[in-house]
């Protein structure tokens, strides 16, 4: 019994408009060359194409990369073929980046001219992956930093910054009044039914549901 081929997806790519179309040779030497390396290894499902599209443009600004994406996780495509490296981008930062976003998805991209390009990178491609990381740590760390300023300067003008909103004034009294204990039998009432009560009151806490036990007691403990 023959083994299932696996799904794949072809990507092709020319810069100048003067060599797109169905008479130019660009997308033409491009299937050919990805459909021959793919026979009895790989079953095409689809192919993609960006014509007139720098290979210096980032992929996730590319229409047909964007299409490709969005077939590969509709269709669980772990493959995406392309004819070399530099058809698919001749920046050597934005081949990188663009194999990032792939890899990042679980989708493996082969050049059909060195199938091993991305597997076995080179020195610099594996200075450029350090420094993509760097960046992407670098760039957390300013996100948090601008948070927690954006936290204090919230605290500083309003002397709370985040969290569950507070309590409103009126169920507080409310809650109050529901636990003092009752003039006829001198008994007071549970948690449970305080927030049974408020709930009947119209009370509800800011997620739709009746306040919690804990809720009702941070409230009657409130100064």
């Amino acid at each position: 019994m023959s083994k299932k081929k696996v799904l794949a997806v072809a990507y092709y790519r020319t810069s100048s408009a003067a060599n797109c179309g169905p008479e130019k040779d660009s997308q033409r030497r491009q299937s050919a060359a990805v459909l021959a390396y793919a026979n009895g290894r790989y079953n095409v499902g689809a192919s993609f194409y960006d014509a007139a599209v720098s290979g210096a443009d980032p992929v996730d600004t590319r229409p047909g990369f964007g299409d490709l994406l969005a077939f590969c996780d509709n269709h669980n495509v772990s493959v995406v073929l392309v004819e070399n490296a530099t058809r698919f981008a001749r920046d050597l930062m934005v081949q990188m980046v663009g194999h990032a976003i792939l890899k990042s998805r679980g989708i493996e991209l082969v050049p059909v001219d060195a199938p091993t390009h991305f597997t076995d990178p080179s020195p610099t491609a594996v200075l450029i992956q350090q420094i993509l990381g760097a960046v992407s740590q670098f760039e957390k760390a300013m996100l948090v930093a601008k948070l927690r300023h954006a936290r204090e300067a919230k605290r500083d003008a309003t002397g709370r910054c985040e969290g569950r909103k507070p309590v409103p004034e009126e169920v507080v009294a409310e809650a109050r009044r529901l636990a003092r204990r009752s003039p006829k039998t001198g008994k007071k009432r549970s948690l449970r039914a305080i927030s049974g009560e408020l709930a009947a009151l119209g009370h509800l806490a800011p997620s739709g549901a009746a306040y919690t036990a804990s809720s009702i007691r941070h409230m009657l403990l409130a100064a």
